[in-house]
């Protein structure tokens, strides 16, 4: 099974979802292209189980690869 990237966002609004997402806390992204379209990312909640959110709740980073792996290891 070929390993992907991981991609991470960053929550700038959790209005309406402050149980599920912590403002200025990093999230990472499971790539939905449908619901992309729908302008809904599918993210790893603080439950640890991915849900869709609006898109204008995150901003996207790139992480370098050292921490990338530091982070996941963390989590």
């Amino acid at each position: 099974m070929a390993r992907s990237r991981k991609h991470f966002v960053i929550c700038v609004n959790n209005e309406g979802y402050e149980v599920s997402l912590e403002p200025r806390k990093l999230y990472v992204n499971v790539p939905d292209p449908d619901s992309e379209k729908l302008g809904l990312l599918r993210v790893i909640d603080e439950s640890g189980e991915d849900y869709l959110f609006p898109q204008t709740n995150f901003v996207s980073i790139e992480l370098p690869s050292p921490v990338q792996k530091a982070v996941l290891l963390a989590a």
